[in-house]
């Protein structure tokens, strides 16, 4: 077996504690693609070329190179740049029992058991006072939730964590100021951060594991398997006449997409016009191209847990190693139809690669994607799709070697259809 995506994969999540830096490692693999950076207040430039914009978290890169006229179909892979975590407070020293502790507090479904007594570090971006940002990355641990001991806890059944109280971190003996800290590591005075955002992530490297190295043991894999698996697949792609292919990873997801930059945003919609009026095109043909395009949005699968085999739909056995998976959830938590489920089954054949189909359990909640979302603000056709795994939205998660490689053939496959 292959481990050398797995082995990237584990190096683009390493580098990418945040969304933040999801874009810029995403960024820097783009540019020596030759694609070249556009900000939004900018003219859109014409002619054919390869090209991005970051909007804070989140991010999208196109080609036109193979465009022939202004109303060709796009052919988006979508994902999100976010993952539960925890993330300071804005007023977040403390000094209970003498310790300099900081308050944390969840964000999205951070699995929150799953965070304690793991070494932690910090990173973020910061808002300086000369309008600058910067990102800082201390991949140190510096923080730590600390477990209740077991002789301490009522009948030694475990604590029920209550994310006001107990998930406060650790970070010196001493009281002080943590952004002192911080600061320090960004190289800036501390009287210059008028504005941070600033997250907790494991500090333990990811690791290729198992007797054969056929397992991707990492945190973020939901959903940073699919920023690496897209980004893999736009620069893998061969060009198709006719096809803008474009990879698309918003910001917020995993806490409802509603923000300037979410998948609830004009972004994508906003981006995909401008590059219509750009090759000289018109508002028509922009929504003739819209009608003609197709959107994968990847998001993680759950893999069939080899424990809980009973939470699991009993017909859509998901296998670890078993290809990219196809979501159907017939009341729309995903967006995949007949038609599109048609259009990532052959993509899933022209990569040469299995493809799974999962359903959700009827009578438990099925969580969902930016795939509705997106859908719905561009009436594109889309198929929510993604890779297997476990432990999903645990602080470290699980997934096969293998599927990291197949599912980046598919989605390069979906982009460059035959």
């Amino acid at each position: 077996m292959t481990v050398a995506p797995a082995a990237a994969l584990c190096t683009f999540v390493d580098r990418s504690p945040t969304p933040f830096h999801v874009c810029e490692t995403v960024a820097a693999e783009l540019e020596t693609a030759g694609y070249v950076r556009i900000r939004e207040q900018d003219t859109w430039p014409t002619g054919p070329g390869r090209h991005y914009v970051i909007r804070g978290g989140s991010l999208v890169a196109w080609s036109t190179e193979a465009s022939q006229a202004p109303g060709d179909a796009f052919r988006v892979v979508g994902g999100h740049t976010d993952s539960p975590n925890l993330r300071l407070k804005q007023h977040h020293d403390l000094s209970p029992e003498g310790l300099g502790v900081v308050a944390l507090e969840p964000y999205g479904g951070a699995w929150l058991n799953s965070w304690l007594d793991r070494d932690l570090g910090v990173a973020g971006r910061l808002a300086l006072r000369d309008g600058t940002e910067r990102l800082i990355h201390i991949d140190e641990p510096v923080l730590r939730v600390p477990q209740l001991a077991i002789h301490l806890s009522a009948e030694r059944k475990g604590v029920e964590l209550d994310p006001q109280r107990h998930l406060n971190a650790i970070w010196s003996t001493q009281p002080g100021e943590f952004l002192e800290l911080v600061a320090g590591q960004a190289g800036v005075d501390r009287g210059d951060i008028l504005g941070f955002e600033l997250m907790a992530h494991d500090a333990t490297p990811s690791a290729l594991t198992g007797a054969r190295t056929e397992l991707v043991s990492a945190p973020r894999l939901d959903n940073q398997v699919t920023c690496f698996a897209g980004l893999r697949a736009l620069l893998d792609a061969p060009p198709v006449d006719g096809i803008r292919p474009v990879l698309a990873l918003f910001d917020h997801e995993e806490v409802g997409s509603t923000s300037e930059r979410g998948a609830q945003s004009d972004l994508i919609a906003t981006v995909l016009e401008r590059i219509v009026l750009a090759d000289g095109g018109t508002r028509d043909d922009y929504h003739r191209a819209i009608a003609s395009s197709v959107c994968a949005s990847g998001d993680m699968a759950h893999a069939t847990h080899p424990n809980y085999a009973e939470r699991h739909e009993a017909l859509h056995h998901i296998a670890i190693g078993g290809g990219p998976v196809l979501k159907v959830n017939v009341n729309l938590r995903y967006a995949t139809d007949a038609p599109g489920a048609a259009v990532f089954a052959l993509a899933a054949e022209q990569a040469g690669v299995p493809l799974q189909r999962y359903e959700h359990r009827a009578d438990l909640p099925c969580g969902s994607t930016i795939g509705p979302l997106s859908a719905a603000r561009t009436g594109m056709l889309t198929i929510d799709v993604g890779a297997p795994q476990l432990a999903m939205h645990s602080a470290r998660e699980l997934m096969g070697a293998a599927d990291v490689d197949t599912y980046a053939r598919a989605l390069s496959a979906f982009l460059s259809p035959a």
